[in-house]
This record gives C-alpha cells, structure tokens and sequence, in this order.
C-alpha cells in the first residue's frame, strides 16, 4: 500500500471512529463496519429502532482552504449505483427479507487541522 493510500485510509478510519460515536451517542447499534466487496464499500451499518441504517461517511481535513467545497459533494451518481449493489449484496448475504426496512445517511467528518476538533454533520435518509 503507497503511502498515500495508508494516509486517506487512516484518516478515514479516524472520521469513521468519530462517525462511530456520534452513531452511538444518537441511539444507534453498530453492526458492522467496512463491508467491502469488489464493487464497492459501505462504511458502517448500524441498528436504530429495529431499521437497519446504510451510512457513508465522508471526513476531510480542514486547512483552511474548503472553498465552499462540501465532502458530501463526493456522494455523487456513481458512487450512490455502487452504494446500491453493495447494500443489496449485504441484505442478501444476511438474508434479509424482502420486507427489511432500511435507510442510507451520510455523516460528514470536518477536521480543524489546527484545533483537531471536529464538526460533524448528519444528513439523514438519502435516497439511494
């Protein structure tokens, strides 16, 4: 793995254990964690209220120089046709019932590259 690859997958990992949390303070189970299939990844899957919950989590470094740029904005077609064969794999996989109820979310991960604090933001029921 270069070292860039190791750099975004930590940071990554990072936004996904302050996501994990912030999941966990709002009531949510986690299942599991980077479901990984060739076509795609679904970084965290949790529980809430009996609803099985899709979420992507975006997380990004601010130094200052977001120009507007919003890492939700990432989430774009492709990656949500990708998100789709994913999740149909996972309920698959688990034998889920047609009738399972579930939902998708993205939680976005801003850093302060000079506080380390981070602002975290909940967009909730995203059609696939």
């Amino acid at each position: 793995m270069s070292k860039i690859n190791k750099n975004t997958r930590e940071k990554g990992n990072i936004g996904e254990d302050i996501a994990c949390n912030f999941l966990i303070k709002n009531g949510y189970f986690i299942q599991d964690r980077n479901y990984l299939k060739k076509c795609g990844e679904i970084d965290i899957i949790a529980i809430k209220q009996g609803i099985l919950n899709f979420i992507e989590v975006k997380s990004v470094i601010d130094k200052g120089r977001l120009n507007g740029h919003r890492p939700e904005e990432n989430v774009h077609e492709l990656k949500l046709k990708k998100l789709r064969r994913v999740v149909q794999m996972y309920l698959n996989e688990r034998k889920y019932g047609i009738d399972i109820e579930f939902k998708f979310h993205i939680v976005t991960v801003i850093t302060n590259e000079i506080t380390g604090k981070s602002e975290i933001n909940f967009l909730e029921d995203i059609i696939l």
